[in-house]
């Protein structure tokens, strides 16, 4: 979920070549040392993918039936413990307590889905045959791959890597979860709540703690499906990876997402909304909204309405801040740069600026007067900075976000063209007025294109992400015309061909 160029790129995801026998983390309200972890070298990550190939079988024996039986146990106690969930996101990520029941209410929204709609998604149905295989009957099931290896990020520690641990688990898969160095105990919480929830098969669902190098060696350790969330750079690390081995693969990575505000826009509306998609979080989101693309008619007013807004915006620890610090310090000067960059092309910060960073936080950024070809508008800044670009009409704005190198999520402000201008939009997801609302439902999918990825989690989607289709045809009874052996008789084929020839002559005579 980072800008690709420049040295800072490696940095997204943490340092890549850290090391060591021990992992701490601090809490990022005080930045005291939160806990401390074992790192999971290469045979501890092999051991655990051993434990959860020998157990995957049983836990896909149990059937839809089973599986959900277990997996309402594991939301019980998922919400019973809500509370101390979201204070442990809010500690190792610094995002407010009310972000991280928001990450909770997601992953418990995403595992009602799952235990409510995953026969209907993946269990066997029926397939109509040809005329001339009347004697079979066809089917296609969904099988699980086996093991599926998680590797999720810092900035959604518990609704990223959830939804889609929730998801490989639903579809029968065992799962080896590798969360962010930055924010492992949100895994290790998962992790104890699923062996309380279900004890008859605890190892179902690992945590592994460690490094990029854990991370590496989970590719390496023969799963089935590896599913990685992070930065451009690392995605294609994985997957040449996954490549060597032909591991399947999602990869959910960047987002430079732009939203239009057309002439007919409801101004007011349009501000709000694109004020929280740009800045909640503290802008660290893959679908955060860093580019506004205004036609020029309505672009004054609804600037100002911006910038009124996001002024009352603060990042801080306190109660009444609304956005918490950057976790990962070497991103700061990645924001920095981008920001430092568009203002040397001649964008006016509105709100904030340069000077708007320090150590740990980012106060909101509005720019106006962006180029197109800035960095903050081609690539992903990370942060809580907004990128306002004047634009003819809504076809210009389109058209720059059709040609940029990511293809995530996306928004529309218009009263009367929004699904139209929508439909047009060569990305994964669009909210038309609102932002980010297509997040929030869990049966849509969720993934992009381009720089921003392959394959999607969540809705049905999701389900079909975690299984392979099985094809089964069953004879039952002789053939009106064998064609499947070298038994058939001369001509059987020329004459199966004719009499679908004459039939489809028919049918389009009677249209």
């Amino acid at each position: 979920m980072s800008t690709d160029s420049g040295n800072t790129a490696a940095t997204r995801d943490g340092d890549p070549d850290a090391t060591g026998t021990e992992l701490t983390t601090v809490d990022q309200a005080t930045g005291e040392e939160l806990a401390r972890y074992r790192v999971a070298g290469p045979e501890r990550v092999a051991a655990a993918v051993a434990t959860a190939a020998a157990t995957a079988g049983a836990w896909w024996d149990l059937g839809f039936d089973g599986r959900a039986e277990r997996l309402r146990a594991w939301r019980l106690d998922i919400a019973r413990g809500g509370e101390e969930l979201a204070a442990l996101v809010h500690a190792e990520n610094g995002k407010p307590v009310e972000d991280g029941r928001a990450e909770v209410l997601a992953l418990l929204g995403h595992l009602t889905f799952a235990i409510d709609n995953a026969e209907r998604v993946l269990g066997p149905r029926d397939v109509g045959v040809p005329p001339t295989m009347t004697h079979q009957r066809a089917r296609v099931e969904h099988l699980p791959y086996g093991v599926v290896g998680v590797i999720g990020p810092w900035n959604f520690p518990l609704g990223t890597p959830g939804a889609i641990v929730v998801h490989a688990l639903a579809a029968g898969n065992a799962v080896v979860l590798k969360p962010s160095e930055l924010t492992p105990g949100v895994g290790e919480w998962l992790a104890r709540s699923w062996a309380r929830a279900v004890p008859d098969l605890p190892e179902v669902f690992q945590n592994l703690v460690g490094y990029a190098a854990t991370g590496r060696a989970l590719t390496a350790a023969g799963v089935d499906k590896i599913a990685f969330t992070g930065s451009v750079r690392s995605g294609r690390a994985v997957a040449a990876d996954c490549a060597r081995r032909l591991t399947p693969l999602l990869l959910e990575l960047g987002g430079n997402d732009g939203v239009i505000v057309a002439e007919d826009a409801d101004l007011d509306l349009a501000a709000a909304h694109i004020t929280w998609g740009a800045l909640q979080n503290a802008g660290l989101g893959c679908i955060s909204l860093e580019v506004a693309y205004v036609v020029d008619s309505v672009h004054d007013a609804l600037v100002a309405r911006i910038a009124r807004l996001a002024g009352r915006v603060r990042a801080g620890g306190d109660d009444g801040d609304l956005i918490g610090p950057i976790p990962l310090p070497a991103q700061i000067p990645v924001v920095r740069r981008h920001v430092e960059d568009a203002v040397a092309r001649g964008a006016t910060p509105l709100v904030g600026g340069p000077p708007a960073t320090d150590d740990r936080y980012v106060q909101p950024t509005v720019l106006v007067d962006v180029p197109p070809d800035a960095l903050a508008t081609t690539e992903e800044t990370f942060g809580p900075v907004l990128s306002v670009v004047r634009v003819r009409d809504a076809e210009e704005a389109i058209s720059l976000i059709n040609t940029g190198r990511y293809g995530l999520g996306s928004a529309v402000f218009s009263e009367e063209r929004g699904e139209e201008i929508a439909r047009r939009l060569r990305v994964g997801m669009t909210s038309v007025n609102d932002a980010l609302a297509f997040s929030s439902v869990s049966g849509l999918p969720f993934g992009g294109r381009g720089d921003s990825g392959y394959g999607r989690k969540h809705g049905d989607e999701g389900l079909l992400e975690f299984a392979y289709p099985h094809a089964i045809t069953v004879r039952t009874g002789p053939p009106a015309v064998p064609t499947t052996t070298f038994d058939r008789p001369p001509g059987a084929m020329a004459l199966a061909l004719g009499a679908l020839r004459d039939r489809l002559r028919t049918e389009d005579t009677a249209r």
